[in-house]
């Protein structure tokens, strides 16, 4: 009975893989009723089951995971010969449930309508837009930084720690329900990675764990890349699977959020994907355009650089090229370096607005 059970479930496998691929050809019905409909109930069960806890619950689901496997694999290691038939059916049924399980409790997110209809906004833009909200950018981000410093030639220190910053995170989101109310967040579960040190040198500064829908932040990266991080991560929880429309709701919260110093970061995370863009674009208007930012801005760009540049190992570049391949699996195009969409959300929001 227990094997004809495993081998069922992992048969299940099948329609399940062909049942997501379906999925992605009817976004409009994804939308409706799983990423508006069912996933905000399965999400908001989970910050608010898990989210008290202290540390990442999750964390602690995938450091016993990867022992078990490796423990399975070594007492199951003869099975390869002598049971190869079961040992198989064992794999597939375990890779059956993870599989419905991550796409049940979020990952059906990916295939939902893109978030510019939600937020009425279009999806194309001008190089002529992109200039100018550039140029809005660069004077909001210069005289924020001022109002911080006084002096536009250092770069701005935090003035909370990381724990702080974490619980202040939400409040953006409180500001943005009043205009968008299926952005309310509720039941908070933002918690620094107990895999920190692991995550900086695989090049990431933070994830979702689709399976307790909790958000890990690198608890190593700088303060200045701090509360947009975090923001990002609550994009995931509240559906928004695409880095790129993380990436804008991370924008969209800082920025709206009521601290001065929680502002600057998110209009420099902003300005700093139209920076990109516009380099893609024209570079010798990029160097044009770069001289007019204030030094101090550059210095907390530099910050970051120089984290990164630090840690940086051979092993780095196979994670994140496993990753973009995960979603270019997951209906990103262009997977991790999808900056276009990003940048069109963010010109398209900010082009008819005084800042």
């Amino acid at each position: 009975m227990l094997k004809n059970n495993k081998l069922l479930v992992a048969l299940l496998l099948i329609p399940a893989i062909i049942g997501v691929k379906a999925a992605a050809y009817f976004p409009g019905i994804i939308e409706v009723i799983y990423s508006t409909g069912l996933y905000p109930f399965i999400s908001r069960f989970f910050r608010y089951f898990l989210g008290w806890i202290p540390f990442s619950f999750g964390d602690l689901v995938y450091g016993f995971g990867i022992l078990f496997i490796m423990r399975w694999l070594l007492i199951n290691r003869r099975r390869v010969v002598s049971d190869f038939k079961n040992w198989l059916i064992d794999i597939f049924a375990a890779v059956s449930i993870i599989y419905i399980s991550f796409h049940l409790f979020w990952g059906l997110n990916y295939y939902r309508l893109p978030l510019h209809n939600s937020l009425n906004l279009e999806a194309e833009y001008t190089t002529e837009a992109l200039v100018d909200v550039t140029k809005k950018l660069i004077n909001k981000t210069n005289a924020l930084h001022l109002e911080l410093t006084n002096n536009d030639s250092i770069r701005v220190e935090s003035p909370y720690s990381k724990a702080t910053i974490l619980k202040m995170v939400p409040e953006g989101y409180s500001v943005l329900k009043e205009k968008y109310p299926h952005l309310e967040y509720k039941g908070e579960s933002i918690k620094t990675s107990l895999f920190s040190l692991p995550l900086t040198y695989m090049g990431f500064s933070g994830y979702l764990n689709p399976l307790t829908n909790e958000a890990q932040v690198d608890g190593l990266i700088p303060e200045f890349k701090f509360s947009t991080t975090a923001s990002h991560e609550i994009g995931h929880q509240l559906g928004y699977a695409a880095e790129n429309e993380a990436n804008f709701m991370a924008c969209l919260a800082t920025t709206s959020h009521s601290d001065l110093y929680f502002r600057y970061c998110g209009f420099a995370f902003g300005l700093r994907h139209c920076l990109h863009e516009i380099y893609r674009r024209d570079p010798a208007l990029y160097k044009e355009l770069l001289v007019t930012l204030n030094t101090g801005v550059l210095k907390n760009y530099q910050e970051v650089r120089d984290f990164w540049e630090a840690h940086k190992n051979p092993t780095e570049p196979v994670f994140r090229k496993t990753y973009n391949t995960y979603l270019e699996a997951n209906n990103q195009e262009g997977g991790m370096d999808s900056y276009s969409y990003v940048v069109a959300l963010i010109v398209n929001y900010f082009k008819n607005k005084t800042l």
